[in-house]
């Protein structure tokens, strides 16, 4: 069956296929997923959206639907978009009532792909390797929601570079990768670092938001408008002792009675203030 050009479309009616399989390992939770991400260089990403993102790109090697997706026009267009740049992608048509033993969304279209994991994850750094620019510090945020949002954020400011250190969440998780919106395709992001990688690869200065800390965020024009490092921790615990030891702290102003905010919130606020100083 030949459909969008030279492209074959792969039916799968067996729930015992082994890309099923792979695809249900790829979004199992927690280590047991990120080790299977890492061995196979892939991570899952489903939704319209997330897969409009990666359109034409060729790391997006495996695309499934259903005659269902085939009957959206949504996905018709991302396909025939994906497929004129990137003919050699694997396309499979997924019987529509084996759709929800992969999918994880309710009532959404089905539309779901492989990504390959780009080489900042899966290759070795290198002895000369330095971190260039600004660069976004995660440390110990385990809600794949939050790390989704600050991604977005940092997307959204400019910022190219990434580093969660090891305890976040994993940033290639699908629940990650949903709440991210697409953001990881215009990021470079490294995971699962210690702080000893982290001081060993960064150029920048690092600005570590605490609540007690004494140095307003409003008072950093002169340090802002140079490249930076952001770090924000965990949503009950805040940045660890040794990683504060190593930077400035720095405080968002708030009213009286309010202890704190949400870490995707916080992230936000400093980020756009730096937009904001290298703006004027």
């Amino acid at each position: 069956m030949n459909l969008f050009g030279n492209t074959e479309v792969e039916f799968i009616s067996s729930k015992d296929n082994a890309l099923l399989k792979q695809i249900r390992l790829l979004q199992a939770l927690g280590s047991k997923g990120q080790k299977q991400r890492l061995a196979n260089s892939q991570a899952v990403l489903e939704g319209v959206h997330l897969l409009q993102t990666w359109a034409g790109d060729p790391s997006l090697s495996i695309v499934l639907t259903s005659a269902a997706g085939l009957a959206n026009p949504e996905i018709l267009e991302s396909l025939e978009r994906h497929l004129a740049l990137c003919p050699q992608t694997r396309l499979v048509e997924l019987d529509t009532a084996l759709w929800d033993s992969i999918s994880e969304l309710e009532n959404a279209p089905h539309f779901l792909g492989l990504v390959q994991l780009p080489d900042s994850v899966i290759q070795p750094i290198a002895k000369q390797f330095l971190l260039n620019g600004d660069v976004v510090i995660l440390e110990g945020i385990q809600d794949a929601g939050n790390v989704g949002a600050i991604l977005r954020t940092v997307a959204a400011t400019g910022v190219k570079t990434v580093v969660a250190l090891r305890g976040c969440a994993h940033l290639w998780s699908s629940k990650v990768l949903r709440a991210g919106m697409g953001a990881h395709h215009q990021l470079t992001l490294y995971e699962d670092w210690t702080i000893t990688n982290l001081m060993q690869y960064l150029d920048a200065p690092l600005l570590i938001t605490a609540a007690e800390a004494k140095t307003d965020l409003y008072a950093l024009q002169a340090q802002l408008k140079n490249p930076v490092a952001w770090v924000f921790g965990s949503e009950g615990h805040g940045v660890s002792v040794e990683l504060r030891s190593q930077g400035q702290l720095v405080r968002i102003p708030l009213a009286a009675g309010v202890e704190s905010l949400n870490v995707a919130t916080a992230a936000a606020v400093c980020l756009f203030e730096t937009v904001r100083v290298r703006s004027n």
